[in-house]
């Protein structure tokens, strides 16, 4: 059985970040503009908003791949001063290392960690979490897109990661495959109940997956609106409800309101 993580809670406070002006003369590009939020453990937060108005930038600050110029971030009390095996990181691509079999892709981060100790239990585990049993041993270019992207999931848990944060992973996916792996997503997170955040640019998605939808603004982002999808719909979710479809509306109406 894999355990339930019961800590992640995230806080954001009063975070702006820059990046220097691509040509000489440009003015700064500010890309977050004081974000206050507060992500309790076991949520999972899906950010949508325009393309460009810092939704990556968001999760790679929580990931500490990059540091705010102003505010702090802290992750159960503690300042997020840089990456840490706390957090686990899935992107669009599953960046899986073609030379490894599945099993070693996924065990990859407790090797070099030196997380030897219950390490073939560990990725047994979470190989049939994601519903890989059976491929082990094959290597990523025997799996559909899918199947990889299960894979990436996969190696992002298996450090019991308090946090998981997903940029698009499942954009490059054909709907069909996407459908199906928002479902599997979806299960494991109420397996698990990871604090988790996502980018994304699917409304019926956002809607789908959340425990709350953050909807940015424009570049310099903001948090416009928070829409509690918990309350409003519960843990059941049937897309083709009409409650379902008033919460997309919802949604829509507000980043329309964004776009203006």
């Amino acid at each position: 059985m894999v355990e339930k993580i019961n800590t992640g809670n995230i806080k954001l406070e009063d975070v702006r970040k820059t990046f220097p002006p691509t040509h000489p003369g440009e003015p700064t590009v500010i890309a977050l503009e004081k974000i206050n939020a507060e992500i309790e453990p076991g949520e999972f937060i899906t950010l949508i908003g325009p393309s460009g108005c810092g939704k990556s930038t968001f999760l790679r600050l929580v990931a500490g791949l990059t540091e705010p110029d102003e505010g702090e971030i802290f992750l159960d009390k503690r300042i997020i001063e840089g990456p840490g095996s706390d957090r686990g990181l899935v992107f669009q691509d599953p960046t899986l290392f073609p030379w490894l079999t599945i099993e070693e892709n996924v065990g990859f981060g407790l090797k070099i960690s030196g997380k030897q100790k219950r390490y073939k239990e560990n990725i047994t585990q979470f190989i049939e979490l994601v519903g890989l049993n059976g491929f082990e041993t094959a290597y990523p270019h025997h799996l559909s897109g899918g199947m990889a992207q299960r894979a990436a999931l996969a190696r992002a848990l298996v450090n019991h990661p308090k946090v998981l944060l997903l940029d698009e992973p499942f954009g490059a996916l054909d709907a069909f495959t996407r459908v199906n792996m928002q479902d599997e997503l979806l299960n494991i997170w109420k397996n698990r109940k990871t604090t988790t955040i996502m980018v994304t640019h699917d409304v019926d998605e956002a809607v789908y997956l959340s425990s709350r939808i953050f909807a940015m603004t424009p570049r310099p982002a903001q948090l416009k609106e928070i829409i509690d999808v918990d309350l409003l719909l519960g843990e059941k979710r049937d897309r083709n409800s009409e409650e379902f479809l008033e919460v997309k509306k919802q949604v829509l109406q507000i980043l329309n309101f964004v776009h203006e």
